[in-house]
């Protein structure tokens, strides 16, 4: 009896576990905000828009079921993630280590941010599951680049809008043109990421191919 996975069911393992690193270190460095040719945006704005791709090519694939698994695997582990960070922070300090000042500085905005970022989370890429297979069923399974793109066009518009709102309100910060620049990042990634979930799509779906004639074999 050949108890191993097989290979396409590692891959959905590798892609899934990248999903949710993507998402915890969206969590850890969207505090800072970084500046783009003049736009503004969290510095979670890369990684983060990589989910949607990777959600996508899950979906495209594997069905409803197995990506919105995921998609809550991710939101229990960004809760846990936040848990031991607001630990770290509360346990005391070694006396030979002088940096907790910078350390809860740097982190200490974080459940903040996670609680702005599991509500944004939630919503969208729920939202993104189901915009990408209703327009997988209006397209009859053809013309991949454009349900890639008209979902994850929505659902990051969304996601922006919710998570710069709940996020950043009252800290000064300009929000309009957060969400504007990051909206403006986030759409160009997932026009950007398109070869991408198409090389995934294409390459799992050869090795499933093949998996499946060794073993009519």
């Amino acid at each position: 009896m050949n108890n191993g996975l097989a290979r396409q069911e590692k891959i959905f393992l590798l892609l899934s576990c990248s999903f949710v690193v993507l998402l915890v270190v969206s969590n850890i460095i969207a505090g800072k905000i970084i500046a783009v040719a003049g736009v503004f945006a969290p510095a979670a704005v890369i990684c983060y828009s990589l989910t949607f791709a990777a959600t996508d090519t899950m979906a495209e694939l594997w069905g409803k079921e197995r990506t919105k698994f995921v998609v809550n695997v991710g939101f229990v582990v960004t809760i846990i993630s936040a848990l031991f960070i607001r630990i770290s922070i509360l346990m005391p300090a070694a006396p030979f280590w002088g940096h907790q000042d910078a350390f809860e500085l740097i982190l200490g905005g974080n459940l903040r941010i996670v609680l702005a970022s599991l509500t944004a989370y939630l919503i969208s890429q729920h939202h993104d599951i189901w915009a990408f297979l209703f327009w997988k069923d209006k397209t009859r399974g053809r013309h991949l680049w454009l349900r890639n793109n008209l979902s994850t066009a929505v659902s990051q518009l969304i996601d922006t809008a919710i998570f710069i709102v709940l996020a950043f309100y009252g800290t000064g910060s300009p929000l309009f043109a957060m969400i504007i620049g990051q909206y403006i990042i986030k759409l160009t990634i997932a026009l950007c990421d398109t070869p991408l979930v198409y090389l995934l799509v294409k390459t799992i779906s050869r090795v499933a191919a093949s998996e499946s004639m060794q073993a009519a074999g």
